[in-house]
């Protein structure tokens, strides 16, 4: 479906005679709709497509609003007069235990400020995550955090 889905963006492309890439993007996004109906109405078979796009599109959101929260969380402990930072590192057991789920999930953690994946246990089963601010109360709360916002996000897209 998703060489459908490109081979109409470049159709679209052809027939208005305008290769910038809006203009393929906005040919994705109508070939999609045009995609989407048929499978719905049965005249193509629904292959899973429409759901894994609005699931990534979902994710996509899900994860740059996070980046935003962590980045403004960050940026108002630097610029704080007084640098109150308690940083620790934390076991997260893993759910998961694919290479690609985990090696995502690292990434995103590494990739959110304020918190580093440092290490994968050789069973796959624990994730090991320096975070920013850590107290001894809350660690079950940021390993839930971790869990509830990453992994079972990462979950539901692969």
């Amino acid at each position: 479906m998703l060489l459908w889905n490109v081979f109409l963006a470049l159709a679209w492309a052809a027939l208005t005679s305008d290769y910038k890439f809006t203009n393929i993007l906005l040919g994705f996004w109508l070939g999609y709709f045009v995609l989407a109906v048929l499978a719905v109405r049965g005249v193509i078979p629904s292959s899973g497509y429409v759901k894994k796009v609005i699931l990534v599109i979902k994710f996509i959101i899900f994860y740059f609003k996070e980046l935003l929260l962590s980045n403004f969380r960050v940026a108002f402990d630097v610029l704080k007069p007084e640098l109150q930072v308690s940083p620790g590192i934390i076991a997260v057991p893993l759910a998961i235990d694919k290479d690609t789920e985990i090696t995502l999930l690292a990434h995103l953690i590494s990739l959110t400020p304020g918190s580093l994946s440092l290490d994968v246990s050789s069973d796959k089963t624990i994730l090991y995550v320096h975070v920013m601010h850590i107290d001894p109360d809350n660690v079950d709360k940021i390993r839930m955090e971790i869990k509830e916002k990453f992994e079972e996000k990462v979950i539901d897209l692969l």
